[in-house]
């Protein structure tokens, strides 16, 4: 059987799974990310797992990698890669073909999370959509015509990154009041002084002043989307990431906002969904990417 490897490497952990063409995990393992991080601690743990997967499954086609940051527009050298140690334009696809001789492509983690969603999670029913991660930091993936969209420098895709406030907070971009400074799990820290995850317990007791706080969230959600609507007219939008887990409490004032400011004809058909493949999704896309190398 034909087979590929999809890595998704994180600050903490980094996922490996063996999938088929249809996107069934066969075998998957966890691997703690080494601390220090550098490129060869992180490459030696790689290699470990991709072995170990490779005694228990046999030939396998290609590798594909999700990294925590930029990736050039080849799929070959991970530019810097987020909370890891010392990475600077790493050439981490030659070094895995180097000493596994299985071709290798390499993408960034959220544009990874939203292939995963395209082939088998939310969005496998549409050829245009968008995937927003709503977490640490809030990024983003594009999907046009059933493809992934990195730009000619492979740098596309940074949804969280545009405007919301021009006055607003400053981000680590250089920008200020990105919509990432106003929907990352850090902005609700600040805003409120709770944890997200706690935020949505209590507005599942019906706490009143969560539940308004999840609707002005969902209000801020829905004018930053409102830019990429018009521009992209997806067909579907998927909401994922840890935040996503309160998306019952904020969809309805997304949508209030979405609906208000967006011409019917710019959404015609749109579905807000809440992406199906949880942690996993990265890991998913990094084999669809295998795949279609």
């Amino acid at each position: 059987m034909a087979l590929v490897i999809g890595i998704d490497l994180g600050g903490t952990s980094i996922k490996l799974g063996v999938f088929d063409s249809n996107g069934n995990g066969l075998k998957s393992i966890t691997l703690q990310t080494p601390k220090p991080a550098t490129p060869q601690a992180v490459l030696s743990t790689m290699l470990e797992g991709i072995n170990s997967l490779i005694e228990q499954n046999g030939t396998i086609l290609a590798l594909g990698v999700g990294t925590p940051g930029p990736v050039d527009a080849a799929g070959r050298v991970a530019k810097v890669a987020i909370n890891l140690d010392g990475w600077d334009n790493v050439p981490l696809a030659e070094w895995l073909e180097n000493h596994t001789g299985i071709p290798t492509i390499l993408a960034n983690d959220a544009n990874c999370a939203g292939l995963g969603e395209a082939w088998v999670g939310a969005g496998r029913d549409f050829q245009y959509l968008i995937l927003l991660t709503l977490g640490t930091g809030v990024g983003g993936a594009i999907i046009l015509d059933g493809k992934l969209f990195v730009g000619h420098q492979g740098a596309a895709g940074e949804l969280g990154l545009i405007t919301l406030n021009p006055n607003g907070p400053l981000c680590n971009s250089g920008n200020q009041g990105s919509l990432e400074q106003y929907t990352s799990i850090g902005a609700i820290s600040r805003r409120t002084g709770k944890d997200p995850a706690i935020l949505g317990e209590l507005a599942q007791q019906g706490d009143i002043q969560s539940l308004t706080f999840w609707q002005e969230y969902g209000k801020d959600l829905g004018i930053g989307l409102t830019s990429l609507i018009y521009v992209l007219t997806p067909q579907a939008i998927i909401i994922g990431g840890g935040i996503s887990a309160s998306f019952d409490y904020f969809l309805p004032a997304m949508q209030r906002e979405i609906e208000n400011r967006v011409l019917p004809s710019s959404r015609v058909g749109l579905q807000i969904l809440k992406a199906q493949l949880g942690n996993n999704a990265g890991m998913v896309g990094a084999a669809k990417l295998a795949w279609n190398k």
